[in-house]
């Protein structure tokens, strides 16, 4: 499923028009993404959890000149899928 097939689905589901729902799951995506640059986690019970991981500074291999590389350290977003979601999927 794409963006906006996505955007069908809410427009449906919730009786909104396209636009509506595009402007709801962007208000969404938004709100997520500036809660976890904050450094907090968004937790939707039954849904999932986002979360901020710290990745740590590594040492890699270039696979063409086997040359040794330092990758940087960084964060990286995460998610855990609910114990509803999880039963739902399986």
């Amino acid at each position: 499923m794409n963006k906006n097939e996505l955007i069908a689905s809410i427009a449906s589901e919730a009786g909104l028009t396209k636009a509506d729902a595009g402007k709801a799951l962007d208000a969404f995506v938004s709100s997520i993404t500036t809660a976890l640059k904050g450094g907090d986690e968004v937790r939707l019970v039954g849904f999932g959890t986002f979360s901020v991981a710290k990745r740590a500074a590594t040492t890699g291999r270039n696979p063409q000149t086997g040359e040794t590389i330092k990758i940087k350290a960084r964060k990286q977003a995460k998610f855990k899928a609910g114990k509803t979601l999880q039963e739902a999927v399986n």
